[in-house]
């Protein structure tokens, strides 16, 4: 019964696990995964998140993250500066985007809409 009830990417996926010949995650990046930021900013407020989940976040821009990487892989930076510099870029970014809201509520708005008109305008 368990069987024909167990979907069958469910068994393949633990087959694979199992496998010796899988990809072994690099130990720098499990300390990535299993290092924890407490961040009190944007969709992360109040959790615990870890290193790897904030430079793989929308904040932390591709070229960033692919340098940091790096830098880190060829122990330039230790974890605690991967750490600090991804949380410093995700609470800049954050209050860049809160102070980018609090200017659209301002009398500026008008401006802005208006140029997003004449944007959207432009695209048809």
């Amino acid at each position: 019964l368990i069987a024909v009830k167990t979907a069958d990417k469910d068994t393949v996926s633990e087959a694979g696990e199992k496998d010796d010949d899988s990809p072994k995650e690099e130990p720098w990046e499990t300390a990535l995964k299993t290092t924890a930021v407490d961040m009190e900013v944007g969709e992360f407020r109040g959790h615990k998140v870890s290193v790897w989940d904030l430079l793989h976040s929308k904040y932390i821009p591709e070229e960033n993250r692919k340098e940091l990487l790096e830098l880190y892989q060829a122990g330039e930076l230790t974890l605690e500066q991967v750490k600090t510099v991804v949380s410093t870029i995700v609470t800049k970014a954050e209050a860049a985007g809160a102070e980018q809201l609090a200017n659209a509520s301002s009398p500026r708005a008008e401006s802005t809409v208006a140029e997003a008109e004449h944007t959207y305008l432009q695209e048809d």
